[in-house]
This record gives structure tokens, C-alpha cells and sequence, in this order.
């Protein structure tokens, strides 16, 4: 019986870290919607669990910290007659990864491209890349959304031909919940807003050099620092952040690209790593993630590149261990994963892969 009993108790673990994974993608080509597969950290495999619900552009999620419900936007330019595109509320059945729809509302601004939750899981935020707007909606108790507290239409245009008006293209919350920082492509600039009783008060904002179109942003989990991928200029920017003042002050800025690179490319997303220690971004073009270490002081150091497993590398992410980076390739219809050095940061490819049509977005629900 001890030998049974030992022998059950070694297998726990290879299913107490099985994650539930969840792709939003372009709905075209070999894609329905979104997508769930099962990640096993303690094997780097990722196994297919089919369509979790079918959508529209479903290009970007958010999964609520109560493990119930799952928001989306549905990148689209026209809604109900409205030039805008739309926000999706779902449940979510953990065991199997189904979504169920609960509502849909207007994101006020066409072609949605990016969410996030505050810190009280109450309000979800979106950017509109078409539409240069940025909004606050309410979370009902049901998990349903209201309609949008606040919509702010961005102003102004940058010096490239993509940059003829703003392009919000994502906004994130600091860990302290006071402010939120979005990126407009358009504009060349980072916007803080204040956060406060569920609305948006513009309170400051930093620009980057003319052409750098920052797309994505992260906060260092020390709350101390801040970065910045820059998809026109394949750049990754290095900020301060005073967390009490929302105040952003640039010190930094270093390519993604190898030297000598003369091809095309533009950067995707840009993801620091728990540990506060390492820092990614992706190269579509160059079809690669850049590696940097970052030091005490918030300091990057370039660690190299290494390719991205398939085809035009939008959004990736890092699975609950730390141990796994899985990036998105969404010109191969692939997932590809990878493990993480943990002295030195640098990733190398499993060989483990994930086939899904057209992936952009790559979410993890932890095991309990």
C-alpha cells in the first residue's frame, strides 16, 4: 500500500502544474475564433483542447483573477453601424476551456487591439489602434460589461506614414492602481491617466523620438521601472517610474535587431519577467525574440536574438513557473515554446510546438 500511495503522490505533480491556455487569434485561414490547449510545465508540452469559443478578430484577452470570466476584443472597424469594433465578456469553464458569451458592448473606437483589468478586477480598460481612443469600462457582478465610463479620443499625428493620426495600441495599470499608461503608435508618445472612481484624467505624458511608434508597455515588478517597444523603430525604450507621481522619464533606448540587420521588421510585444531580471521583445520580420538582462538600476543589456520557432512573432508570454517562454507565430498557424535560462535569461527552443490558425495572443490560467 506505502508503495502505491508514494507512487500516486510522485504523478501530483506533473498535473498540479498543468496550466490552461488561451490563444486569441485573427478569425481567418484556419481560425474560428479562440483557442484552449493544456501547457504542462513540468513537460513544456502543450496539448490541444480545440476552439473555446468562436469570435471575430478575438486578437487580444484578459483573464479575470477570479478564474470566471474572460474579456476580449473583437478587432473589427465596423459595429452596429458605429466605426468602432467591440469588447466580449465570456464565463469560463476551467476543466475544459469553453467560453460562454455573456455580452458585447461598442470599445467607442474601431479596430480594438489591446485590455487590461485594474488592480480591483472592477473595470477593464481597452485601446482602439484605428480609432486613437482609449476607454473605462465596469464589470457587473455577473461578469457582464456596462457601458464605457469613459471614452478619450487621443489628438495629434507623427512623422512616418502609419503615424497620419493617433494609434492607441495598449494600456497598461500600475501595480499601485493609481495610473494607467497607454501607448499611441501614432502620436510617438506614452500617456499617464489618472485612475480614479472608475474613470480616466489625462495627468501626464512622455514623448519618444519622432518614428518610434511605441506599440507595447511594461512595468518592472519592482514598480521602479518601465518599458516601452517601439514597432517602427524596432526599439525597446528604458523608463523611471515614480509610482507616486505616475511620472515617466526615459534614460534608455537599444535595437531589438542584430547589428547589420538591413531588412525589414517591426517589433510586437514586450514582456518582463517576474523576476524582474530579464526582458523580451519580438521581431516581425526578423522573426525572432530579442533577449536583454536588466540590472539593480533598471538597466537593459542586450543578450542577442533568437528565432521565434515560426513566422511573424506577435504576442508571447511566460508560463506560471518562470521556466517558459511560448510565443505566437502568426503567419505559421503556430505556437512554439521555449525554455528560460534561469542565470542567464536566454531562451532555447524546446522543439515542443502548438498548432492554432493565425495566433496573436497568448494567455495563461495557472493550475490551482
Amino acid at each position: 500500500m506505502r508503495f502505491f500511495l508514494a507512487s500516486a503522490l510522485l504523478l501530483l505533480p506533473a498535473f498540479a502544474v498543468d496550466s490552461l491556455v488561451l490563444v486569441g487569434t485573427y478569425s481567418k485561414g484556419k481560425s474560428e475564433g479562440i483557442y484552449a490547449l493544456r501547457f504542462s510545465s513540468s513537460t513544456g508540452k502543450l496539448t490541444p483542447l480545440g476552439l473555446a469559443a468562436k469570435a471575430d478578430n478575438p486578437s487580444y484577452l484578459v483573464i479575470h483573477p477570479n478564474r470566471r470570466w474572460v474579456f476580449s476584443v473583437n478587432e473589427v472597424e465596423q459595429y452596429r453601424g458605429e466605426n468602432s469594433g467591440s469588447i466580449t465578456a465570456y464565463t469560463l469553464d476551467e476543466n475544459t476551456g469553453k467560453l460562454t458569451a455573456l455580452n458585447t458592448v461598442s470599445s467607442h473606437g474601431a479596430a480594438p487591439c489591446h485590455l487590461s483589468l485594474d488592480r480591483t478586477g472592477k473595470f477593464l480598460l481597452v485601446a482602439n489602434y484605428t480609432g486613437g481612443t482609449v476607454g473605462i469600462y465596469p464589470i457587473r457582478d455577473d461578469g457582464q460589461l456596462g457601458e464605457a465610463n469613459k471614452t478619450i479620443q487621443h489628438t495629434g499625428k507623427g512623422v512616418t506614414p502609419r503615424q497620419d493620426k493617433p494609434h492607441a495600441h495598449s494600456i497598461n495599470v500600475s501595480a499601485n492602481n493609481r495610473y494607467a499608461v497607454a501607448a499611441d503608435l501614432g502620436i510617438d508618445e506614452l500617456i499617464t491617466y489618472r485612475l480614479r472612481a472608475g474613470s480616466l484624467e489625462p495627468k501626464s505624458r512622455v514623448k519618444l523620438k519622432d518614428g518610434s511608434g511605441p506599440r507595447h508597455f511594461a512595468f518592472h515588478p519592482s514598480g521602479k521601472y518601465a518599458y516601452s517597444i517601439n514597432e517602427l523603430a524596432s526599439t525597446v525604450s528604458a523608463f523611471t517610474w515614480k509610482a507616486g507621481s505616475g511620472q515617466l522619464r526615459e534614460f534608455q533606448s537599444l535595437s531589438t535587431l542584430p547589428s547589420g540587420y538591413t531588412g525589414n521588421n517591426s517589433t510586437a510585444e514586450v514582456v518582463v519577467h517576474p523576476n524582474g531580471k530579464f526582458l523580451y521583445g519580438s521581431n516581425r520580420g526578423h522573426h525572432s525574440i530579442a533577449m536583454f538582462t536588466i540590472d539593480a538600476q533598471g538597466k537593459l543589456t542586450a543578450q542577442g536574438q533568437v528565432p521565434s520557432g515560426g513566422e511573424w512573432p506577435r504576442n508571447f508570454n511566460i508560463d506560471p513557473s518562470g521556466e517558459y517562454l511560448i510565443a505566437a507565430n502568426e503567419r505559421s498557424d503556430r505556437l512554439a515554446v521555449f525554455r528560460i535560462d534561469a542565470a542567464t535569461g536566454k531562451l532555447t527552443a524546446t522543439g515542443e510546438t502548438g498548432e492554432v490558425g493565425v495566433p496573436v495572443c497568448v494567455k495563461f490560467l495557472p493550475a490551482k
